[in-house]
């Protein structure tokens, strides 16, 4: 049988040996088939990613030349298989890394759940021994790879940070030392590495250090940032300074089963004026009061002498909430560059902006494109005043895209956080004998009932933009995803019709290199959260 690994650069293994692989058009042809394994790849995805969004007018036969050699080079074993309208690799369990390394991550985390942390820590080290390097490392810089590669080092990074949870958890503290100072070197914004150093620290009796270890973590974000550090770092240093008995190793058990899910589940709102803000919390005040959210607000201000009242305003806002939330008002000279360090800084899982001028141009306006290319977090942009109080809930037109499941999952915390009815638009059948989308509603209906709980009714629209624009017009709110072809043809013809003649307000949204922007916690780090994970 064979071996499909992209835990390091891509490799593939028969029993005689490795197999030898071609040049990067057919390492690239064989990624995009993997990282999707066991489900059609079309020939137009192929060719859009193979070509960086700019397939040749051969495009078509490329791909298909691509496919032969690449059925040449693995052998006669029919791993890849020609479905309409394009290819699908079927593999079973145990031949791709991935799918090892997500199965063993996930019976450590129900090992660790359980109390068993030396299980937990054995199995996790198992499942990183995969890991040969990098993630397709040999295709570091072919443009469709960034955000598989973002997500699967995001999934690198929580393995490691549960097995240094196991680890502390049976006492190897003085062991970790090293290794967390290293960890904290390479991945400064990483809060979690910071909080296991001062844990290790303080249970190997370096009381001051553990405490520096946390004045050093302030220093550097207030210093860069202007922002403290999240409430469960600063509860682990009072919890050092009363040498809190839970902080010893054998009341780990009992510290596991507080949700530590308070201090890393935040929204981010990034405001482009005092007098947005208001919109903005429409959607994500909701959102912050469901079980386990932190809403942070931050002004980022171009003109010093805004400075003042801008941190003014923040802090009364902040007073009339009905949720926790942080904020904070810092001058900039790069917003996009600052928005993206903030939500890296605080691990967050959604950033919420306004739409700004030019969002439905034919091209993303640069500031735009820098943050949906280098957000580590989902991103929603608002187009609109909210009334949540009026129409007929929270419409998400779906059609099964790259961003539409990002779209679809925030649309439902968001149903069930404003207690709105959820509505999924998809298409009619466009001609005689073609399948209508309610199939396609009904998969992503039960996806949602499993991971979100909420219930939703599906409506079919005709297949054009005027039909949709007619379709949502009820709704309270419409959120729908970006196209994925944003860098060539911006948010997608669909989308501008929405901004430009429907009623309501609009949410877009582009899915991070993180599953499941606002997921529940288990399935944070599962490389799809939807009907196949």
């Amino acid at each position: 049988m064979l071996a499909f690994r992209i835990l390091g650069p891509i490799e593939v293994l028969s029993e005689e040996g490795p197999v030898r692989l071609g040049g990067a058009k057919q390492r690239a042809t064989l990624a995009i088939l993997l990282l999707q394994a066991n489900r059609v790849v079309s020939v137009d995805r192929l060719a859009e990613d193979l070509y960086a969004g700019a397939p040749p007018v051969t495009a078509v036969t490329q791909v298909q030349r691509q496919i032969s050699e690449l059925r040449k080079a693995i052998g006669s074993e029919p791993v890849i298989e020609t479905r309409s309208p394009g290819y699908v690799i079927r593999l079973s369990p145990d031949q791709l890394d991935l799918n090892q390394f997500e199965r063993w991550t996930e019976e450590a985390r129900r090992a660790l759940a359980q109390g068993e942390a030396q299980s937990a820590a054995a199995q996790l080290r198992r499942a990183l021994g995969l890991w040969r390097g990098a993630p397709l490392a040999d295709l570091a810089y072919e443009s469709f790879a960034q955000t598989s590669i973002g997500r699967l080092e995001e999934m690198r990074l929580a393995a490691l940070e549960r097995r240094i949870e196991a680890d502390l958890a049976v006492g190897r503290c003085r062991e970790l030392i090293g290794e967390l100072e290293e960890l904290v070197l390479e991945h400064p914004l990483r809060e979690r590495f910071r909080g296991q150093l001062m844990l290790a620290l303080y249970r190997a009796g370096r009381q001051t250090d553990a405490l520096d270890a946390y004045r050093r973590a302030r220093q550097m974000l207030v210093h860069e940032f202007g922002i403290e550090p999240t409430p469960a770092l600063h509860a682990l240093e009072r919890a050092i300074l009363a040498q809190d008995p839970s902080l010893e190793p054998d009341q780990a058990a009992a510290a596991r089963a507080v949700p530590a899910a308070q201090a890393d589940r935040s929204i981010l709102v990034l405001p482009a004026e005092d007098d947005s803000v208001d919109a903005l919390l429409t959607v994500a005040e909701p959102l912050a009061g469901l079980p386990g959210r932190e809403l942070i607000i931050a002004r980022l201000v171009t003109e010093e002498s805004k400075l003042a009242a801008a941190t003014s305003a923040a802090n009364a806002r902040r007073a009339s909430l009905s949720v926790e939330a942080r904020v904070a008002a810092f001058t900039t000279i790069d917003p996009a560059g600052d928005a993206i360090r903030l939500a890296t800084t605080y691990d967050v899982e959604l950033v919420l902006l306004e739409a700004p001028s030019g969002f439905d141009a034919t091209v993303a306006p640069d500031d735009v494109a820098a943050i949906l290319q280098r957000s580590p977090a989902d991103v929603a942009f608002l187009t609109g005043p909210v009334d949540t109080a009026g129409g007929a809930g929270v419409f998400v037109p779906f059609g099964g895209g790259e961003n539409d499941w990002p779209a679809l999952e925030l649309g439902a915390w968001l149903s069930v956080a404003a207690n709105l009815p959820l509505r999924l638009v998809g298409t009619k059948m466009a001609r005689a004998g073609q399948r209508d989308a309610s199939r396609l509603l009904a998969d992503a209906s039960l996806a949602l009932q499993r991971v979100v709980g909420v219930e939703s009714e599906p409506l079919l629209a005709e297949p054009s933009e005027a039909s949709l624009v007619a379709a949502v017009e009820p709704a309270t709110l419409v959120v729908v995803g970006i196209s994925p072809r944003w860098r060539q043809e911006g948010i997608g013809a669909a989308r501008r019709a929405l901004l430009r003649d429907a009623r309501p307000a609009t949410l877009l949204v582009h899915g991070g290199p993180r599953p499941g922007g606002l997921a529940p916690r288990e399935t944070r780090t599962r490389f799809s959260w939807s009907i196949d994970a």
